[in-house]
C-alpha cells in the first residue's frame, strides 16, 4: 500500500482495454488519478468499460486537457461535459497549451467547470518555444490566479516527452520555475507532470516523496513509487532513513 501521500497520476495513451484492466488489478493501489490522454477518449472503444474499471477500483479520472480546447474550440463543451457525466469523471481538466486562449480567460473557465467538478487547471504550453519565453513570475501568476478562479490543484505541463513546459529541451527541470513554485505556491496543490525519470528524480529529490507527479506511464508505476520510497539508488539517500549507530556512525 501507498506510504506516501503524494499523488501519482497515471497517463492512458490508448492502453488496450485488457492490458488497462491488468494495470489497474496489479498496481492500483499505487495509482490515485488517471488521466485519458490528449483528445483518445474520444476514439477509445470501451472508454465506458475502462471507466467502470477505475469506479470499481475508486481511482479517480479525467480526460486530457487537449480534449477540453478542441471541444471548446470547435463550440462542443457541453458535449464535453456529456461526456464528463456519462462516464462519471471525477475530474476537469483546464487548459490553455493549444488554442489561443489567454490566461484570463482559462481562469473564467475554470471558475465555470469547477461548478461540474474540482478542476485540474494545466500551466505551460505545448510548444517548448513558447513555454521557454514565460518567466518564471508568469508561471507562478497563472498558477495562483487559477487557484483562486477555484482550481483544486494546478499542473506544470511537461508533455509525455518531458522535454516541454517546466522541463527544458534536455529532460531536465527549469529549476528557476521550479525554485519560483516552491517559493510562491502551496506545493501540496501543484502536480507536476514527470513522465520520465529523471524528471521524477529531481522533483522527488527536491520536495520530497510527497511531491505531487503526473503522466506517469503505465509501465512506470512501480518504478515511481520505488523512487518515493527511496528503493533505487537514484533516491536511496535522500528519502531513507539511515538509522543511527552507538558510536555516532552511519
Amino acid at each position: 500500500m501507498r506510504t506516501s501521500p503524494g499523488i501519482t497520476m497515471v497517463i492512458d495513451g490508448g492502453l488496450p482495454t485488457a492490458a488497462f484492466t491488468d494495470l489497474v488489478t496489479s498496481h492500483g493501489d499505487y495509482i490515485d488519478l488517471v488521466k485519458f490522454g490528449w483528445g483518445t477518449a474520444l476514439v477509445t472503444r470501451d472508454l465506458d468499460r475502462k471507466a467502470g474499471v477505475l469506479r470499481e477500483a475508486a481511482i479517480g479520472f479525467y480526460f486530457g486537457g487537449t480534449l477540453f480546447e478542441h471541444q471548446l474550440w470547435t463550440g462542443r463543451l457541453d458535449e464535453y461535459l456529456q461526456l464528463v457525466r456519462r462516464t462519471g469523471a471525477t475530474h476537469i481538466e483546464v487548459s490553455n497549451g493549444t488554442i489561443p486562449l489567454d490566461q484570463r480567460a482559462k481562469a473564467e473557465h475554470v471558475r465555470r467547470m469547477s461548478q461540474y467538478r474540482p478542476v485540474l487547471s494545466e500551466v505551460g504550453y505545448k510548444d517548448a518555444d513558447r513555454s521557454a519565453r514565460l518567466t518564471p513570475s508568469q508561471w507562478v501568476d497563472a498558477m495562483a490566479e487559477d487557484l483562486d478562479a477555484g482550481a483544486m490543484m494546478v499542473v506544470t505541463e511537461a508533455r509525455e516527452s518531458g522535454r516541454s513546459g517546466i522541463a527544458r529541451p534536455d529532460g531536465h527541470l527549469r529549476r528557476d520555475v521550479l525554485d519560483a513554485v516552491i517559493a510562491g505556491l502551496p506545493t501540496a496543490q501543484v502536480m507536476f507532470e514527470a513522465p520520465t525519470k529523471t524528471l521524477q528524480v529531481e522533483l522527488i529529490t527536491a520536495l520530497g516523496p510527497d511531491v505531487n507527479l503526473g503522466n506517469v506511464a503505465a509501465t512506470d508505476v512501480l518504478g515511481a513509487e520505488t523512487l518515493r520510497r527511496g528503493l533505487r539508488g537514484d533516491t536511496l539517500l535522500h528519502v531513507a532513513m539511515a538509522p543511527s549507530s552507538p558510536s555516532g556512525d552511519h
